[in-house]
């Protein structure tokens, strides 16, 4: 996506108090996700051991950034893209009971994003992972807890309303669903990212299910790895797939708007399913694979939520920058300047 200038542009909050702004979002936001959601803070790595399959591998096709370790003759670690997969292991760890959970900060670095209003080389957010029944694998139990996720942003954007009374809200009194088959059946020949635009205007803030198997077009909605959410099992709709992105409309930039993109977390069989369905059977060798199919893991259900792009919606910002500070091209800079948007 090309970076976007909205006309007539003008910054809710200047530079000092955004970052006053920034902390309080932080705060409010991830006491009420813990409380909504009954979870406990943990502390994760920045990144994990090559090869053992912990590392969350986005489309498959992304690179992470990598390094040696010369205290560990010579082993390789990687910056972690996310925590899908780690978080599950540590609920096995702390052996935590169905109905509680655990989060934590996520902080990555991606070398390989498109750099835009929305996309950054850094990318934070709160990474969460809640124990499950084998009986709550189903689309009601998905549903109820993104509505629970969605009632704890509004929360905080009620909060901030209150704070700073001309930042208006935005959002929707509540979250609308769409299976990715369904817009797809309702757009005919329009591209995901169309869908998801009309479907985002219409309702305000959407989730749309079923990321990852393919759509009756021959294409996925989007991409999603085999390993962690599970895209694949035909729901209580009709439909494939237990899993799917929080999409809001963003009244600023005029476009669809990820904030979440989580799932109830694959089975042993449809781990197996989605290996063989993405031809990389081979993973089933790695340490985290073998414990799942073995049954050591939990079930469960977990995804992550943009911290910056939190504050950047809540707070109406145009660009993702002006809300974390990170790397941008010179002419990017110069573009934002110049139509009042300051990066940090």
């Amino acid at each position: 996506m090309a970076s976007i200038i909205p006309k007539k542009y003008k910054r809710t909050l200047l530079t000092e108090t955004t970052e006053i702004a920034i902390k309080q979002i932080k705060e409010e936001f991830q006491a009420a996700l813990a409380d909504a959601l009954k979870l406990r803070r943990v502390t994760a790595p920045l990144f994990v051991e090559s090869g053992t399959g912990l590392n969350d591998d986005l489309n498959g096709t992304e690179h992470a950034v990598s390094f040696t370790i010369d205290a560990m003759n010579g082993c390789r670690a990687e910056v972690v893209h996310s925590l899908a997969k780690w978080k599950r292991a540590k609920l096995a760890a702390y052996d935590i009971a169905p109905g509680y959970g655990i989060y934590t900060d996520m902080n990555a670095i991606r070398t390989f994003e498109d750099l835009d209003n929305l996309h950054s080389l850094y990318v934070d957010q709160w990474d969460w992972e809640k124990t499950i029944r084998p009986e709550d694998r189903n689309v009601e139990y998905l549903k109820s807890t993104v509505r629970d996720i969605f009632h704890a942003i509004k929360q905080t954007e009620e909060k901030i309303f209150q704070i700073y009374p001309h930042i208006t809200p935005t959002l929707p009194d509540d979250i609308a669903f769409a299976h990715a088959q369904e817009l797809l059946d309702r757009y005919p020949g329009t591209e995901a990212r169309e869908r998801e635009a009309l479907a985002a205007k219409e309702h305000g803030a959407v989730f749309i299910i079923g990321i990852g198997d393919k759509l009756s077009n021959g294409q996925p909605h989007d991409g999603r790895a085999p390993d962690y959410d599970d895209w694949s099992t035909p729901n209580a709709d009709g439909y494939n797939g237990l899993n799917g992105d929080i999409i809001l409309w963003n009244r600023v930039l005029g476009i669809p708007f990820e904030i979440s993109s989580m799932g109830i977390r694959v089975s042993p069989e449809s781990l197996a399913r989605q290996l063989e369905l993405r031809g990389c059977t081979e993973r089933k060798e790695l340490a985290f694979h073998r414990a799942l199919l073995n049954g050591e893991y939990p079930a469960s259900i977990g995804g992550g939520i943009g911290q910056s792009r939190l504050c950047m919606f809540i707070l109406q910002k145009a660009h993702i920058g002006e809300v974390q500070a990170s790397l941008w091209p010179k002419e990017q800079i110069e573009a934002c300047r110049q139509a009042g948007i300051e990066l940090l």
